[in-house]
């Protein structure tokens, strides 16, 4: 009886899950078409013959290559391949030093203990309450000092502008490393390990998803940041950003030719973001595998 009354209920309960689970998944389905349908309109902007920001359709009427092709070959006005270059360089080099400098801050205050670490975390906390364009003009002055505003310098003042500062955001790699036991730490100390050791071959091998986020993260940074760029790189066309190109293509002399153009280096420019994504996705996975094994 007590089994027949308890399939009784749960066939009670049964339709109102079932109206629950529609409901919630109409809801994210209508979440994802929110979340994919300005993607998938910029894609097929990208390919619109009309020219202009303003047509009457959703759907361009006329479907052309030459907006991508016109990106890549005219170059008296905006030069897109060479500011996707710059960018790309920028984004290499700021990806390899801050993630180093994010992963040794965080592994430093995560298994040491010293003199004014708490105090510098929550030094770190308070600053990181601070847009980092507060500081913008005293960094250019800096930086202009030191002859990096000009030229190819500018540059290596932006690679500088965005690792330097890189290691106040530790915490949620430290959030991570906190989770791996100390017990390791130990166990490699008696056995003589040094503490680049530990670093280098015990843990950054167990910390595999944070360091594809930091990775991710540190790459994107220079992709979108165009604030500092625009102001450092003033007048200098030949040292722009592919995001100092893309907003120069929306201004009111340049709009009506090269709006379809920025439609398709948006999409370039979202092209070595998702192929690092998805290069670097099996290796999170996998991280991620062996911590729940572990």
């Amino acid at each position: 009886m007590t089994e027949m009354s308890t399939s009784i209920k749960k066939n009670h309960k049964s339709p109102k899950r079932v109206v629950g689970n529609v409901i919630v998944h109409v809801i994210l389905a209508l979440l994802a078409i929110v979340w994919v349908m300005p993607i998938f309109w910029i894609i097929l902007t990208s390919f619109r013959a009309e020219k202009g920001s303003y047509v009457d359709t959703f759907f361009p009427k006329n479907y052309t290559w030459a907006n991508y092709t016109k990106l890549f070959t005219d170059r008296n006005v905006l030069n897109f391949p060479q500011m996707f270059g710059n960018t790309l360089i920028i984004a290499i080099f700021v990806c390899i030093i801050q993630t180093f400098f994010v992963l040794s801050v965080a592994y430093c205050l995560s298994r040491m203990r010293f003199r004014f670490r708490k105090p510098y975390m929550n030094l770190a906390m308070i600053l990181g309450l601070f847009p980092g364009f507060m500081s913008m003009i005293a960094q250019y002055y800096l930086l202009k000092a030191m002859g990096l505003t000009e030229g190819s310098g500018i540059r290596i003042a932006l690679i500088i502008v965005y690792s330097a500062c890189s290691g106040m955001g530790f915490q949620i790699a430290k959030g991570f490393l906190d989770m791996i036991p100390h017990s390791i730490d130990e166990a490699a100390t008696i056995d003589g390990a040094s503490q680049w050791t530990i670093f280098s071959k015990i843990i950054m091998p167990l910390s595999k998803p944070i360091i594809i986020y930091t990775v991710l993260t540190s790459f994107l940074a220079p992709w979108i940041d165009f604030i500092f760029a625009k102001v450092l790189c003033g007048a200098e066309a030949s040292q722009f950003t592919v995001a100092i190109g893309l907003w120069n293509m929306l201004q009111k002399e340049y709009i009506t030719q090269w709006y379809t153009c920025f439609a398709a280096g948006a999409v370039i420019v979202s092209i070595p973001i998702a192929i690092l994504f998805i290069y670097m996705q099996k290796y999170y996975v996998e991280g991620m595998a062996g911590a729940v094994k572990g």
